[in-house]
């Protein structure tokens, strides 16, 4: 793995470990004598799956080829192989997950699609079920392959891999189980979903669900990346309130596109439109600057296919209810985004991010989308944030005038570095390596070292925007106890 991680997955007859071994400290052991501790990370689920992480130690890193360690809970017990050490499967070239839906399973894989844009053909491969049982593949995009479905039910947990088909057949190594169907738990369909992948933004989360969910969002969809903040008692927190919020723990580092891939199959009888937006992004419309509070009916007021939505007329809501023109075809709703710079900030803003950070870059930077499920390409192909439609469907393009995404990017510094330690994207060079200097994903005048440039709570100010910062002021501040002194629902 990255950073010289290596995943120990326990197989599902010792999972969970808590099951069998409470409140055990465990160690990874090598063949060179070297041990490291091992960290329990999460569950995977389907089948359950215990996950724990441990460091390549340095003498281990420079014996080729890189071999399994020994899981123990002391070295003193540490039972050494007789045998040699089986080879480590390689992060780079695995079958890492598998979703099985009605018509066929989707399988999740590094290795075979290597560069964007360029996919190998579906007929190069079959998936390979158990020992023998073979399928078709039916499509190759990006890391996602579909295949179809094997005619025996599931009652036991079966491998499922892929294999490149040729006068030698090569099948991918994999730690995917072909499951039942699963789909995301509700009892309602949503309208409006929120997806996104996350990594330690327990800080951000509360902000960000409050806000969103007062302009209409119902669910909040978090693909867990990984984080050892403390994540899932904000989580908790919310669910306790009221808040619709659901995690899916998402360990594979650079698999963003995937993990959107999977979420568009996982999340489809539960939501109608999905956005993918991240935590430090916030909707935002600029004909709402005079109203007094927030409606719900904000957000879900501009998308196609809607029932006719009745008006508020004593919030004033029925005068900035959306007047965009839709055609009967638009599925897929691209809203631009302005990025945001530091606003002299050195730290974490008490208030949250739309307080704290009010300048911002002159133009507008990329753009993010709300997607109509049902419309998603069968390929389940995408690429920042925007999916690929079925034939017949397209895209609606709204300017800043009608809506904008605020960025929140360019945090204060030890917040901002952060970034450098992994780009969640598989097709994005991380910022530490010393390449593709020119990528927009980058940092204008920042190089490949977390060193924090100088005057950087400057950088990146061009326009002072206070629009949705004066907004939110007037809908969510309380006055305090102390005279003269207001707090936000989020601040903690």
């Amino acid at each position: 793995m990255p950073d010289w991680e290596v995943y120990i997955i326990v197989s599902p007859d010792f999972s969970p470990l808590q099951t069998h071994y409470n409140n055990s400290s465990f160690l990874c052991v090598f063949d060179t004598g070297e041990e490291s501790p091992a960290v329990r990370a999460g569950e995977l689920p389907f089948p359950v799956r215990s996950i724990l992480n441990c460091k390549l130690p340095s003498r281990a890193r420079r014996r080729l080829p890189f071999t399994q360690p020994i899981l123990t809970r002391s070295s003193a017990n540490a039972s050494y192989r007789n045998s040699p050490s089986p080879e480590l499967l390689r992060w780079t070239f695995l079958v890492y997950d598998s979703f099985t839906t009605d018509n066929d399973v989707v399988l999740f894989v590094k290795g075979l699609n290597n560069r964007q844009g360029i996919n190998r053909d579906p007929t190069e491969f079959t998936c390979i079920f158990g020992d023998a049982v073979k399928t078709a593949v039916t499509s190759s995009v990006q890391e996602v392959f579909r295949c179809k479905r094997p005619d025996f039910a599931v009652n036991k947990s079966i491998k499922v891999s892929i294999e490149i088909v040729g006068p030698t057949p090569l099948v991918v190594p994999t730690v995917a189980y072909y499951s039942p169907q699963r789909k995301l738990a509700s009892p309602e369909k949503a309208k409006l979903c929120f997806c996104t992948m996350v990594y330690n933004v327990a800080k951000f989360l509360r902000e960000w669900v409050l806000y969103h969910s007062k302009i209409g969002v119902e669910k909040f969809i978090l693909y867990d990346n990984g984080s050892d903040d403390n994540l899932a008692t904000v989580v908790e927190e919310l669910v306790q309130e009221g808040y619709n919020v659901q995690t899916y723990f998402w360990l594979w580092p650079k698999t963003q596109e995937a993990g959107f891939s999977h979420s568009a199959i996982f999340a489809k009888d539960s939501c109608s439109w999905i956005m993918y937006i991240d935590v430090d992004e916030f909707v935002y419309s600029p004909s709402w600057s005079n109203l007094t509070q927030p409606s719900k009916l904000l957000l879900p007021s501009i998308l196609p296919y809607s029932e006719e939505i009745s008006t508020e007329n004593s919030n004033n809501i029925s005068s900035v209810i959306s007047q965009v023109r839709f055609e009967k075809n638009n599925a897929q709703i691209s809203i631009p985004c302005y990025e945001f710079g530091p606003s002299n900030q050195k730290l974490h803003p008490a208030m949250g991010v739309v307080q704290g950070y009010n300048c911002r870059r002159k133009m507008e930077n990329r753009h993010k989308s709300i997607v109509f499920l049902d419309a998603v390409d069968y390929s389940l192909l995408n690429v920042i944030h925007h999916f690929q439609l079925k034939p017949g469907y397209n895209v609606k393009k709204l300017n800043v005038i009608e809506m904008v995404v605020n960025h929140y990017k360019y945090q204060a510094w030890p917040e901002f570095k952060a970034k450098f330690r992994r780009r969640v994207s598989a097709y994005v060079v991380d910022w530490t390596k010393p390449l593709n200097l020119g990528s927009n994903d980058r940092t204008p005048g920042l190089g490949y070292s977390p060193v924090e440039p100088k005057v950087w709570q400057r950088k990146f100010c061009e326009v002072y925007d206070n629009g949705l910062k004066d907004l939110t002021w007037r809908w969510f501040a309380v006055e305090s106890p102390a005279p003269s002194e207001y707090s936000l629902p989020w601040q903690r």
